[in-house]
């Protein structure tokens, strides 16, 4: 159904800032793609933001609207179980203007894949404040900082593990060769867990965003190692597969 694709695509200059995290995930998703087989047999789904770059990359996909990509693939699942389908968006797309989606999608345990990427505020849009977006962070919108006094940031792969039955649940980080081999062993996992049928499953991954932080590439990863997993910690939150 999709392209012959293999993993060299990802590896092909792409239109993301420099330092961002987005084209790491994106070859990682790539090469467990091709190791699995899957090249002939794979769709890419895009939520809104800077998601929308992946069409860099020559691979069978849909562009989907804002915050629903989630329902999108769903639907094109029931049309083609057999195939193997991703939808890849960001923490606004998935968790705000998408959140209904995105717990629909594990609510009804839909046998997809969520690549969700966090970098803590609305990237593409000009680095607005989000639900992500930490204590104190300052962005566009919070000149002085996300009130400390304030909710937490909302941690949406421990609110799915917690409250519905996802085949498999985890949050990752780009922030070293470490963390990236630990998030191709997710991708992994929730891969085999979507061809052998087991249902929802979903990989949040902190990536660095040196635009909008106003920060070096080395500082934004600095970033993600500290301050970032004070909220969002890294590890597994559901595993049935």
């Amino acid at each position: 159904m999709a392209k012959n694709i293999k993993a060299p695509e990802a590896l092909k200059p792409h239109r993301f800032c420099p330092g961002c995290g987005h084209g790491v995930i994106a070859r990682v998703i790539m090469e467990v793609i091709e190791s699995r087989g899957l090249t002939n047999n794979f769709i890419l789904n895009r939520g809104v933001g800077c998601c929308c770059n992946l069409r860099s990359i020559e691979v069978d996909g849909l562009q989907c609207s804002h915050g629903r990509s989630c329902a999108s693939t769903r639907a094109m699942k029931l049309l083609a179980p057999d195939t193997c389908f991703v939808t890849y968006q960001g923490d606004g797309d998935a968790y705000v203007i998408g959140l209904q989606e995105t717990l629909n999608a594990a609510y009804a345990k839909s046998n997809i894949t969520l690549i969700t990427v966090n970098n803590s505020n609305f990237g593409m849009t000009g680095g607005q404040m989000a639900w992500t977006t930490l204590p104190g962070q300052i962005t566009t919108t919070s000149p002085y900082g996300r009130p400390v006094d304030g909710p937490l940031p909302i941690q949406i792969p421990e609110m799915i593990a917690n409250s519905f039955d996802p085949a498999f649940v985890a949050r990752a980080s780009v922030q070293s060769p470490a963390e990236i081999n630990k998030l191709k062993k997710y991708v992994e996992k929730a891969i085999d867990a979507q061809m052998a049928g087991k249902g929802f499953t979903m990989i949040e991954v902190l990536a660095p965003c040196p635009t909008n932080w106003g920060l070096t590439p080395e500082k934004a990863i600095e970033h993600v190692a500290t301050d970032m997993q004070k909220y969002y910690p890294l590890g597994v939150f559901a595993d049935r597969t």
